[in-house]
C-alpha cells in the first residue's frame, strides 16, 4: 500500500442499526476497488469485516473493523461499527477518530433502535454525514419513508443525491442527480433518465442546486442571478453545507446488486472533509491547551483508540496520528503511563489482514502489534513535547454478573484476563465486591457480557460462570448502644480472659473510628490494638447481615484483664463479641445503593415505563422531551435494575434506552431489610 498525504485520506465511519447492511456495503466497496477479488457473505461467514469466530457464530458485527480503500489516488479509512445498542463504545471509538459519517438505513426498516443511538453520538461528535438507504431490492422497500424517518431525528434538510429507479422487486438501479444519468444494476454503464422519472429528477435536482448554492456566498450570489452552476461548483457548494452540517445529503445503494458503489466512493472523495480540513482538536499540553491540526510539521499527537488480542500476534494497538507523522522502529513517549515505547513494523489492517507501510502522515489510522504498556485511550507523543488528547465519555455500565471461574487453572489467570478485556473495552469493567466477596463484571447489556465471557474462553483460555450478583447492602446503627463480653478460658495449663465494655455510636463523617476512655489501668495499652482487631474483623463481616459495618464510632470504655491468663488473642474474642452485641443494641439497619437513572423512551411508551419505574420503588427527579421522545430522570435502588437493561428493551420494543451511575445509599425498607436478613441467616445455617 502506497503512503498517503493527509489531503488525500478520509476517516469515515460507517453507522447503523445492525442488520442494516454495513458489513456487506464494506464487501461491495472492495470488491469495486478490487481489494479483494469476490464478494464475502455474512451467512457463509467469509467477510473482511466480520473476522472474528464470534463473529461469524452470531452472523453479526461485533467491534469495529478497519476497511482501508484506495481509490482515485485517494486512501479512504472506514470504520464498520456494530449496529447492536450492547456494542456502543465501539461506535464512540470509531466516530472519535473519524471525520464524517455514513449513516446506514435498511430500505423496509428504516430508522430503528441502533439508528438512533449512532446519529446522537455523530451528533455529540459534530460529524458530517450522509444518509445512505441500502438494500432497495428487498421487497416492501420504501425510499421516501425511509427518508422520512430520519427526519423524525434532525431538523435539518435532507437532500437527495440519488432517487432510486423502482423498488423492492422492479428495482432497476439510481438515478445520480449530481450527473442526471441513471445507473443501472449490476454496474452497467450510465443510461439516459427513464422518461416516467424525467419529471421527479429534474425537480430533486433543483433542490440540490438551491442547496448547493447555500454553501458558498459567491454561488448563491450567480445563482440568485439566474446563473447556471456548474458541475464543480454544484460539488464545492455542496462540500461547504455537508461539511458544516447544514444539510444531510441521502444517497441510494444496494451492495447485492453492485449499485451506487462508484457513485458513493465519488461523494466520499467530492463532499466529505480530509482530516486537513477538519477542526483542529484541542489537547492539553505543558503550557495549557494546545490546538492541532492534521499537520505533518505538528507536534507528534496519536490517539490510541482500539486494542485487541491476537492468539497469533498477541496484543494490537489501533492508533490515529492527529498531528505530526510517524515512521517504522521509531520511539515515542506514552504520555498517559509515563512510559517509553517503541514502535516496531506500523501496518495498516484490512479486517485482520496486517499491511505493512514505512510510515504514517497526519490524519491516518495504523496498527502497531506488542506495545507493552500502552493502553485504548492513551496518547503517544514526544518526551519533550507533552500531550493528552481528549478521551471520549463512554457510558456508564448498565447490566452487571458476578462472575467465578470453573476451575483453579481458571481461577490463577481470571484477573488478568478480566483486566485485558476492560483494557479493550472502554464499556467493560470488573471489580472485586468488598461487600459480597463476589467478582462483578460490568457492560452494556447480557449480549456484551456474553460475548467477553466467550471471547475469555475463546482466547485467553480462561472458562468463567456468571449469575444474578448480590446486591452490595451496607450495615449501621441508627442510636447509640452497648455491651459487654467476658472471654474466659480454662482447659489445663495457661488459660484465656478478657472482658470488654463498649460503647458504639453513630459517625456522621468518616466510616470507623475506634476510641478508648478507659481510666485506671483497666486495660493495659497493649491489649487495645487486638480489641480493635477483633471490632475490625466484625465491620467486615457484618453483625446482622454478613454486609460491611460502616458509620460506626466503637468506644471501649471499660473492662478487666488477668495478670497471668489475659493475652491478645483474648482481647480479640472479647471485643469481638461485644462489638457485635453492642451493635444489635444500637437499631442496626440495612443501607442499599441508590443509582441516579436517566431514560429515553418514544413518548407512546411513556405510560408503560412509568407504570414499570412506580413498581421498582423510582422516586422521579424530573421529566423532560425532545423530538418524539420522553426522558425520565429518577433515583432507583441497584436491588430493582439488574436486569433492567434487557426489561426495558422488551417493554419498547428495543427502542428505550438508558443511563445509570451510582448516587448514594439509604435505609432499606423494614420489610425487605427483614427477608434480606432472613435469607442470610439461612444461608449461615447451612454452612455451619
Amino acid at each position: 500500500m502506497q503512503e498517503y498525504s493527509t489531503e488525500t485520506i478520509r476517516n469515515i465511519a460507517m453507522v447503523s442499526h445492525s442488520g442494516a447492511g454495513k458489513t456487506m456495503l464494506g464487501e461491495a466497496l472492495l470488491l469495486h476497488t478490487g481489494a479483494v477479488n469476490r464478494l464475502g457473505s455474512v451467512e457463509e461467514g467469509n467477510t473482511v469485516s466480520d473476522f472474528e469466530e464470534e463473529e461469524k457464530r452470531r452472523g453479526l458485527s461485533l467491534s469495529t473493523s478497519l476497511l482501508p480503500i484506495e481509490y482515485n489516488n485517494h486512501k479512504i479509512n472506514l470504520l464498520d461499527t456494530p449496529g447492536a445498542p450492547d456494542f456502543v463504545g465501539e461506535t464512540i471509538s470509531a466516530l472519535s477518530v473519524c471525520e464524517a459519517a455514513v449513516v446506514v438505513l435498511d430500505s423496509v426498516a428504516g430508522v430503528q433502535v441502533g439508528t438512533e443511538l449512532a446519529w446522537r453520538y455523530c451528533s455529540e461528535f459534530k460529524l458530517p454525514r450522509f444518509v445512505l438507504i441500502n438494500r432497495m431490492h428487498r421487497e416492501s422497500a420504501n425510499f421516501q419513508q425511509a427518508v422520512n424517518s430520519v427526519s423524525q431525528l434532525t431538523s435539518k434538510r435532507l437532500i437527495p443525491v440519488h432517487l432510486p429507479w423502482g423498488e423492492g422487486a422492479s428495482f432497476k438501479g439510481l438515478i445520480d442527480l449530481l450527473v442526471m444519468k441513471a445507473f443501472p444494476v449490476g454496474g452497467g454503464a450510465a443510461q439516459e433518465i427513464p422518461a416516467e422519472l424525467a419529471d421527479e429528477a429534474q425537480a430533486a435536482r433543483q433542490a440540490l442546486v438551491e442547496a448547493a448554492a447555500e454553501g458558498d456566498d459567491k454561488l448563491l450570489e450567480k445563482y440568485l442571478e439566474g446563473g447556471q452552476l456548474a458541475p464543480e461548483e454544484i460539488l464545492r457548494g455542496l462540500g461547504g453545507v455537508i461539511q458544516n452540517n447544514i444539510f444531510i445529503p441521502v444517497f441510494a445503494a444496494d451492495a447485492s446488486d453492485k449499485v451506487g458503489i462508484a457513485q458513493l466512493l465519488d461523494a466520499f472523495l467530492a463532499l466529505m472533509p480530509s482530516p486537513a480540513k477538519s477542526p483542529p482538536v484541542v489537547a492539553q499540553g505543558k503550557g495549557g491547551d494546545e490546538e492541532l491540526k492534521a499537520s505533518d510539521g505538528g507536534p507528534l499527537a496519536v490517539y490510541v483508540w482500539k486494542t485487541t488480542a491476537d492468539p497469533f500476534v498477541g496484543k494490537i494497538t489501533y492508533a490515529k496520528v492527529f498531528s505530526g507523522a510517524l515512521n517504522s522502529d521509531s520511539r515515542v513517549w506514552n504520555q498517559n503511563k509515563g512510559h517509553e515505547e517503541r514502535l516496531g513494523t506500523l501496518s495498516v489492517m484490512r479486517g485482520h489482514e496486517q499491511i505493512k507501510v514505512n510510515s504514517v502522515h497526519a490524519g491516518d489510522i495504523f496498527a502497531v502489534p506488542k506495545l507493552g504498556e500502552t493502553g485504548t485511550g492513551d496518547t503517544l507523543c514526544e518526551k519533550g513535547h507533552p500531550l493528552n488528547l481528549p478521551v471520549p465519555e463512554y457510558p456508564s455500565a448498565l447490566y452487571r454478573v458476578a462472575v467465578t471461574p470453573k476451575s483453579q487453572a481458571d481461577s490463577t489467570k481470571m484477573g488478568t484476563t478480566l483486566t485485558r478485556l476492560a483494557e479493550e473495552d472502554m464499556t467493560l469493567s470488573w471489580h472485586n465486591e468488598a461487600s459480597t466477596k463476589q467478582t462483578i463484571l460490568q457492560g452494556m447489556g447480557d449480549q456484551h457480557i456474553g460475548v467477553a465471557i466467550r471471547k475469555a474462553a475463546d482466547k485467553f483460555s480462561v472458562h468463567l460462570e456468571t449469575e444474578e450478583p448480590e446486591v452490595p447492602y451496607l450495615e449501621t446503627i441508627t442510636r447509640n448502644g452497648q455491651a459487654e463480653y467476658r472471654h474466659k478460658k480454662q482447659s489445663g495449663g495457661a488459660g484465656q480472659f478478657a472482658e470488654v465494655h463498649l460503647r458504639v455510636e453513630p459517625l456522621e463523617e468518616g466510616d470507623f473510628e475506634f476510641v478508648s476512655e478507659v481510666f485506671g489501668g483497666a486495660i493495659s495499652q497493649n491489649f487495645f490494638p487486638a480489641i480493635e482487631k477483633g471490632v475490625r474483623s466484625v465491620m467486615s463481616e457484618g453483625a446482622i447481615a454478613g454486609f460491611p459495618v460502616q458509620k460506626v464510632k466503637a468506644v471501649v470504655f471499660d473492662g478487666k484483664e488477668h495478670p497471668v491468663d489475659s493475652k491478645p488473642v483474648a482481647f480479640e474474642i472479647a471485643g469481638r463479641q461485644a462489638f457485635r452485641r453492642a451493635i444489635q443494641d444500637a437499631g442496626p439497619v440495612l443501607l442499599e445503593p441508590i443509582m441516579n437513572v436517566r431514560v429515553n423512551v418514544p413518548e407512546a411508551n411513556m405510560g408503560d415505563v412509568m407504570g414499570d419505574m412506580n413498581s421498582r420503588r423510582a422516586r422521579v427527579q424530573g421529566m423532560d422531551s425532545e423530538v418524539g421522545r420522553s426522558i425520565i430522570n429518577a433515583q432507583v435502588p441497584l436491588a430493582e435494575m439488574l436486569r433492567y437493561a434487557t426489561e426495558l428493551r422488551s417493554i419498547t420494543g428495543g427502542r428505550g434506552v438508558f443511563t445509570m451511575e451510582d448516587s448514594h445509599y439509604e435505609q432499606v425498607p423494614p420489610h425487605l431489610a427483614e427477608e434480606i436478613i432472613a435469607k442470610h441467616g439461612k444461608h449461615h445455617e447451612e454452612e455451619e
